[in-house]
């Protein structure tokens, strides 16, 4: 029988920032509200494989926003697939008068994360919240619950439920746990768990196939992502 369980894969949201960032920013299955003192305010859509930090917001100061898997396509207005594996100005997706105001503010605040917040908090209010279903599906999936187990819960065909969830996240439930069970296994390789134990903790059929994976969604080897203090996301 198969076992999912329910509780937040992330926070709703949560602020960061980084001064020159560099290094690789890894699928998470999130979308990032970005202020760039360089290029100003930009969308980062849900990645399916690493990329290596955009050059025009790593010369400068950064601050994001960064949404809880479902929860981007809210606040923006637009279908996560539309963004996927892509970093495009606000501009494109948001009235281009709201824009410039928020850029305005942000430019001129101590705390631009708290800017950046209240303009989705706004957002979200005028629209309402993210469906619930989202939370719990990229939760069951984040810890292992089978594709077909999730759409039964959610009285869903699978094709229904993959045709969300490209909507919801930017890609189907499969890709979605696969981002989601390699983040897991990250964590626990960073705080020195061994990789054999990594991989049968986070459902990997063996070591191999974990490091396949990573390899597979990181571009880089696990190897290389636990020793390495540069990544963000």
């Amino acid at each position: 029988m198969a076992v999912c369980h329910s509780g937040a894969v992330y926070r709703e949201q949560e602020v960061w920032s980084a001064e020159a960032a560099s290094g690789l920013v890894l699928p998470d299955g999130c979308m990032d509200l970005i202020w760039s003192e360089r290029v100003g305010l930009l969308v980062a859509g849900p990645d399916t494989r690493g990329r290596r930090v955009d050059p025009g917001v790593a010369s400068g100061r950064a601050t994001g926003l960064r949404f809880a898997p479902g929860r981007g396509p809210v606040v923006f207005g637009v279908p996560a697939w539309e963004v996927r594996d892509r970093l495009v100005p606000l501009a494109q997706v948001w009235p281009q008068r709201t824009v410039r105001e928020l850029a305005e503010r942000v430019a001129g605040a101590v705390d631009p994360g708290a800017v950046l917040a209240g303009a989705a908090a706004r957002r979200v209010a005028a629209v309402g919240p993210p469906e619930a279903w989202r939370a719990w599906a990229a939760s069951a999936l984040g810890r292992g619950c089978p594709v077909a187990e999730v759409a039964r819960r959610l009285g869903l065909s699978e094709r229904q439920l993959r045709r969300r969830c490209q909507v919801a996240f930017g890609y189907g439930p499969k890709t979605l746990a696969r981002v989601l069970r390699m983040r897991r296994a990250l964590g626990w390789a960073r705080a020195g768990v061994p990789g054999a134990e990594v991989a049968v903790r986070a459902g990997y059929a063996d070591q191999a196939h974990l490091s396949r994976e990573v390899r597979g969604l990181a571009g880089v080897p696990l190897s290389a992502l636990v020793a390495a203090r540069g990544p963000v996301s």
